[in-house]
């Protein structure tokens, strides 16, 4: 039968978490080169190289991260036991740490988290939201402090983070405005867009881009009245009937209720798709994949 190390692996998982094997070793109290043995003794063991070079930096390969998931998962366990003989109160919820774009719609994001905490059989889960651009995201996902980034934009092949997309869904754009807008842009839609008010999402979003070749395409020409990197600030704004704007149509039912607004039109020529961004090929954790699966059999049923 194999055995694993366990002091090797904590050498390897410590000398991720903390960034390097100086600061490994100054936690460990033990020499640097005394760290960097057992890491190369893991290595051999599992027959994998698990950390390369990038810049000055020690960083897992693609094996190095899901061994450092796995001992991640192993080490607390090992807390939680010792608590538990000891008596003392447990470790808490496991924690789901989720990166959003700051351009992925904030009802699309709930609607896609939920089932992550409502999962039955799943262990109690906290979830930790954090948003901000997506680069700035993906470098945290690199670095493993992020478990997965949300986004409705792919990461490219050539990019400067290594990471895979996972489909979660997609679906047609529809657009909205408060009730006296939408009766009045209603008719003739979209050629009733030329010339209304419009709210946008920023330049650098896909949906930004999608729908101004649309115009361009149909000669249609609104009157931008606002852009927006936070579309949940764009939608406060249309409430106000300050102009029509973009949403998802899978939680367009959600928009209208919470914003009272109404539908002006739908434009089934754009869809938007949305991805759930991670550093493995294969999703293994069970609230990612319920998070995946209730994504594509009830919020992007089109």
């Amino acid at each position: 039968m194999e055995w694993l190390n366990y002091h090797h692996l904590l050498y390897f998982w410590l000398v991720v978490r903390e960034g390097g094997v100086a600061n490994a070793a100054q936690r460990l109290k033990l020499s640097h080169p005394t760290v960097s043995t057992q890491v190369k003794q893991l290595e051999r063991a599992l027959g994998e190289r698990l950390l390369v070079k990038q810049g000055r930096r020690l960083v897992p390969t693609e094996v190095g991260q899901i061994v450092h998931r796995y001992a991640d998962e192993i080490f607390g366990l090992g807390r939680e036991l010792l608590d538990t003989v000891k008596g003392r109160p447990g470790v808490g919820p496991l924690r789901l740490v989720v990166g959003v774009s700051q351009a992925m719609p904030k009802l699309v994001a709930r609607r896609l988290l939920a089932p992550a905490l409502a999962a039955k059989g799943l262990a109690p889960l906290r979830l930790v939201c954090v948003e901000d651009r997506t680069e700035r995201l993906l470098a945290e996902l690199a670095a493993m402090h992020l478990d997965l980034v949300l986004s409705d934009a792919s990461v490219p092949p050539t990019g400067p983070v290594r990471a895979f997309n996972h489909v979660l869904g997609e679906c047609t754009v529809t657009i909205c405005a408060t009730k006296e807008l939408a009766a009045r842009h209603r008719r003739d839609f979209p050629r009733s867009l030329d010339g209304a008010p419009m709210l946008l999402p920023t330049e650098s979003s896909n949906l930004r881009r999608a729908l101004e070749q649309y115009l361009d395409q149909r000669g249609l020409r609104p009157q931008l009245v606002g852009e927006f990197e936070d579309t949940a600030l764009m939608k406060v704004f249309g409430q106000d009937g300050l102009g029509l704007f973009p949403v998802p149509s899978a939680v367009e039912d959600d928009v209208r209720r919470q914003h009272e607004v109404e539908v002006v039109g739908r434009i089934p020529e754009i869809r938007e798709r949305f991805y759930a961004i991670s550093v493995e090929r294969r999703l293994k954790n069970p609230a990612v994949l319920a998070i995946c699966e209730a994504a594509r059999k009830r919020l992007f049923k089109e």
